[in-house]
C-alpha cells in the first residue's frame, strides 16, 4: 500500500507540463521521465536483441548489437511515439555439446531458446506494468526469430482483453532478402553476397560502427573465408551500401509496427 501511495503522489496532474525525453533510450531516463513519456503518448516500446558471435576475421563479435541498437533508435525516432530498451546481447546460437555453428569459434556466447524466451517474457511484462501498449521484439539474429515469435503470440493472446499487443517484428529480419535483391541489381552474385559476415553484415556495421570492421584482416582470396567463419566477399562492402540496406530494414519494421498500432 505504501508503494502504491508513493507512486500515486508523483502521478502528474491533468494539464501538468510533462518533460519530453532528450533520449529515446529508457536506460538514459529516470523512472519519472519514463512515466511522463508514457503519459504523453509514448506507449510503444522496442525491445532489440543482438548477439555475441564470431563474424570472421574482419568483424567484431558484437556486430548484431551495434546494428540493432542503431536501427531501433532510428525506428523509434521515425515512429515518434516509441522508446527503446537496452539491447539484449545474448541469443540462441545452437547446440553447445558438441558445439555447432558459430559456437565452434571462440568468443561466441549462446543461450538456450528457453532462456532467451524467458528474458523476453520478463521484459515484456515489465513494460506492460509501466504502461506500454505496443511492445515490439526486434531481433537481428536469425535463431532468435522463432522464440520471439512464440513469446509475442502467447503474450498477445494473454493480454488481448487489456488491449496490449506484443509484436515480433519479423519483417525487419526478412528484409535481408530485399537487400540481397538490391545487391544483385548492383552486379553482385550470391557467391559474392555471402550468407554470414558477407557484404550485407559488413556494410551495415561499417555504416553504424566503423571501428568494428577491418577489411585489411581479410585473406587475399574469398574462398579462404569459410573456414574462418565468413562467406561471400566482404571486401566489396561499404558504409554507403550499409546505409542503403539498413534503410530497407528500418522501413519494413516501421511499416509493420504502424500496422500493429492501428489494429
Amino acid at each position: 500500500m505504501l508503494g502504491a501511495a508513493l507512486f500515486a503522489a508523483f502521478v502528474p496532474r491533468p494539464g501538468a507540463a510533462q518533460r519530453i525525453p532528450e533520449s529515446l533510450d529508457i536506460a538514459d531516463m529516470t523512472w519519472m521521465e519514463v512515466r511522463d513519456a508514457v503519459a504523453a503518448g509514448r506507449r510503444t516500446a522496442i525491445v532489440p536483441s543482438g548477439g555475441i558471435e564470431q563474424n570472421g576475421p574482419h568483424m567484431i563479435l558484437g556486430k548484431h548489437d551495434h546494428i540493432v541498437r542503431a536501427a531501433s533508435r532510428r525506428i523509434a525516432a521515425e515512429l515518434g511515439d516509441a522508446l527503446v530498451v537496452p539491447v539484449l546481447s545474448f541469443a540462441p546460437q545452437g547446440r553447445f555439446d558438441p558445439p555447432e555453428g558459430n559456437l565452434r569459434f571462440p568468443g561466441t556466447i549462446g543461450v538456450t531458446d528457453e532462456a532467451f524466451a524467458a528474458m523476453l517474457d520478463g521484459i515484456a511484462r515489465s513494460l506492460r506494468a509501466s504502461g506500454f501498449r505496443i511492445i515490439c521484439f526486434l531481433a537481428d539474429n536469425g535463431p532468435s526469430q522463432r522464440p520471439q515469435e512464440r513469446v509475442a503470440a502467447r503474450l498477445s493472446a494473454e493480454w488481448l482483453r487489456d488491449g496490449v499487443r506484443v509484436v515480433a517484428v519479423d519483417r525487419y529480419y526478412a528484409a535481408i532478402a530485399q537487400q540481397d535483391d538490391w545487391l544483385r541489381g548492383q552486379g553482385e552474385s550470391n557467391a559474392t553476397i555471402g550468407t554470414h559476415a558477407g557484404i550485407g553484415d559488413t556494410s551495415e556495421l561499417m555504416a553504424v560502427h566503423p571501428p568494428g570492421v577491418d577489411l585489411a584482416r581479410l585473406p587475399p582470396r574469398p574462398d579462404a573465408l569459410p573456414p574462418l567463419g565468413a562467406s561471400g566477399d566482404p571486401s566489396r562492402a561499404s558504409a554507403a551500401r550499409g546505409e542503403a540496406m539498413l534503410a530497407m530494414r528500418i522501413a519494413a519494421a516501421v511499416a509493420q509496427i504502424r500496422a500493429a498500432q492501428v489494429r
